[in-house]
């Protein structure tokens, strides 16, 4: 991404994020325009502040200095005192008035509009495909959903918002005091270019250091949330002072991103109080002789002299406000690079609705890259009838979860094509498809929420009837009962309050309770005993009756009752048939089940026309 080369480029970058989060903002267009009317009014109240103070001087403490200039006092010094007192507290309190009405009104705008960017972030997250999460950190994604929007709302509020009212009333104002006398004007403005030359070059500065700052916040993120997410492995392998070194590391270089962020900061406020007393000092010598030269009244000296203190307070404030705009132009930034990301599986134009799948299941000539000249899958091509069951057989990492995942549209083909019911399933909706599809893999996660709420996941509207026959169904009914609180047992996160074949079977139920005609098992027995094996064996055999059935396992104990065996090696299919039938051909798979009956190992690999035995 292109450095900021001007401020209008680093505040921050307004023209990219009013485009994008203009149709938000535009909801609000009623409270929008309330609010910036009592900003200008707060403006013209502002301007009109320090004139009750120069009728006090002009005619009530020192009239006989200018009498040319000062009209002739239509009223006694004692009421334009008591009327200018007045009218200071009238201004001053209707000035609050409006302040607070602005600022309350721009408030209520950027925090429901930020509320629902993030809202709209984190839906366009779920929505993109699993390369971008494969190549991307979680912890990293979750600091831009929570940290980096939650900074631009607050820099939003706070400094954006105001910052457009202070510059209003320093445009406002220049204007009065050129009006009022445009030699002192130009004396008071004539350090605007050393401040604008000094806030483009620190604010620039401010803004690389901010961007590093958040990269930095983002890899400590990923590094906690990767370790606490692993902390069984973590504390078996004894890792702890080594990810611990990494976040330090890490968490340090972020710390001296933002002490460095912090001088940038102070260094263009301090310059900025400089810049300011130089003009100060330049304005009263300059009004002074002007005063005594009767060419100025003391009133209007004390006017201008106010509004350089109130002029002024907007710049000092646009300075402090510069480094907060760049860090949120940083956040802004790391926000709108997720929202530019397109899915790469998305509804195609023209996509309907699918409608009850049979669940008959075609692959024509179907090729596949995670990386570009690097296939997992080739040519594959085969043929399954509803309600069969399929078992994928071959060695790890050559492609049979992939086959699983283009099933389900997590990933499209390079080439060729997937078919269910004669059409092409590109021509539906994921989610229409997606949900005639139910799934079981080797290590299920539940969410932390009840067991109830985890079985009816994608069945909103489940009845506590479905849920128990789904509980029944995958032999968990049983042992949910005998919980504390049944049902409504909450369990831990990733649902590690439970064995691993208590979470296999109600992930059995939660798939059973779709009711889908399509089912993926994906090593659902791998790694459990042998009383949990046979209790997921049977769930399973219930839960894949009169359902197409693709069952991707090591053990050859599935492939024996398969209708279709489908023998995946380098990616592609190199035999295909049933049990009988590859058991005559006598290839590659008929020599891996002879040597695991042999042997009752419960998983061979091949490679390269090798058998290797892996461990039970």
């Amino acid at each position: 991404m292109a450095r900021p080369d001007s401020l209008k480029q680093t505040l921050p970058g307004l023209t990219r994020f009013v485009s994008h989060f203009w149709p938000y903002m535009r909801k609000y267009k009623g409270l929008m325009a309330g609010s910036m009317m009592a900003l200008l009014a707060q403006v013209v109240l502002r301007i009109l502040e320090p004139w009750p103070l120069k009728f006090i001087f002009d005619r009530v403490l020192v009239p006989q200095q200018a009498p040319e200039i000062v009209a002739p006092n239509a009223l006694d010094p004692l009421t334009v005192l008591t009327l200018s007192a007045v009218a200071l507290v009238v201004i001053t309190g209707l000035r609050a008035l409006v302040s607070y009405l602005s600022t309350v009104g721009f408030a209520i705008i950027g925090n429901r509009v930020l509320t629902e960017v993030r809202e709209d972030l984190y839906r366009h997250l779920q929505s993109l495909s699993l390369s971008f999460h494969n190549r991307s950190r979680g912890g990293d994604l979750t600091v831009r959903v929570i940290s980096d929007v939650g900074m631009l709302k607050e820099v939003t509020v706070t400094a954006l918002m105001p910052m457009v009212g202070n510059i209003l009333v320093l445009v406002t104002m220049a204007g009065v005091m050129f009006w009022l006398n445009w030699r002192l004007a130009l004396v008071s403005i004539a350090i605007m270019p050393l401040f604008w030359l000094r806030s483009v070059n620190l604010s620039r500065k401010i803004q690389t250091v901010s961007r590093r700052q958040r990269k930095l916040e983002g890899d400590a993120a990923s590094t906690a949330a990767e370790s606490i997410g692993a902390i069984k492995v973590i504390q078996a392998l004894s890792l702890q002072n080594k990810f611990a070194d990494v976040f330090a590391s890490d968490n340090n270089k972020s710390l001296n991103e933002g002490v460095q962020a912090k001088r940038l900061e102070a260094s263009l406020e301090r310059s900025v109080d400089v810049l300011i007393a130089i003009a100060t000092a330049l304005v009263l010598w300059y009004g002074a002789r002007l005063v005594l030269a009767n060419q100025l009244t003391p009133g209007d000296l004390l006017v201008f002299i106010t509004y350089l203190k109130t002029a002024f307070k907007p710049v000092r404030d646009f300075a402090k406000y510069t480094g907060r705009i760049a860090k949120a132009s940083a956040a802004g930034d790391r926000v709108l690079d997720i929202f530019n990301e397109e899915p790469e599986v998305r509804d195609l134009p023209g996509a309907i609705e699918a409608p009850p799948l049979r669940g008959a299941v075609q692959f024509r000539d179907v090729t596949f890259a995670y990386e570009q000249g690097q296939s997992v899958l080739e040519n594959i091509d085969f043929d399954v009838k509803p309600g069969q069951q399929v078992a994928l057989v071959g060695a790890s990492g050559h492609g049979k979860s992939t086959l699983a995942s283009l099933l389900l549209r997590l990933y499209d083909p390079n080439w060729g094509c997937v078919i269910i019911d004669g059409h092409d399933i590109r021509r539906y909706t994921v989610e229409s498809l997606r949900n005639q599809i139910s799934v079981v893999l080797q290590d299920n996660i539940l969410f932390a929420a009840s067991l109830r709420e985890n079985i009816a996941y994608g069945v909103p509207d489940a009845t506590p009837e479905a849920i128990e026959d789904a509980a029944r169904l995958a032999n968990a009914h049983d042992f949910i009962q005998k919980l504390p609180e049944g049902y409504d047992t909450l369990v831990g996160e990733r649902g590690v309050t439970l064995s691993g074949g208590q979470r296999q079977r109600i992930a059995i139920a939660r798939a059973a309770i779709r009711e889908s005609p399509i089912l993926i098992l994906d090593e659902p027995t791998t790694g459990l005993d042998e009383e949990n094996e046979q209790a997921v064996n049977e769930a399973l055999t219930r839960l894949a009756r009169g359902r197409t059935t693709f069952v991707i396992a090591h053990d050859l104990t599935f492939a024996t009752r398969a209708d279709l065996i489908l023998y995946i090696e380098g990616g592609r299919l190199v035999e295909s048939g049933s049990h009988a039938e590859l058991l005559e051909a006598a290839g590659r798979y008929a020599t891996l089940y002879r040597l695991q009956a042999k042997t009752h190992q419960s998983a061979f690999e091949v490679h390269d026309g090798e058998i290797h035995a892996l461990v039970s």
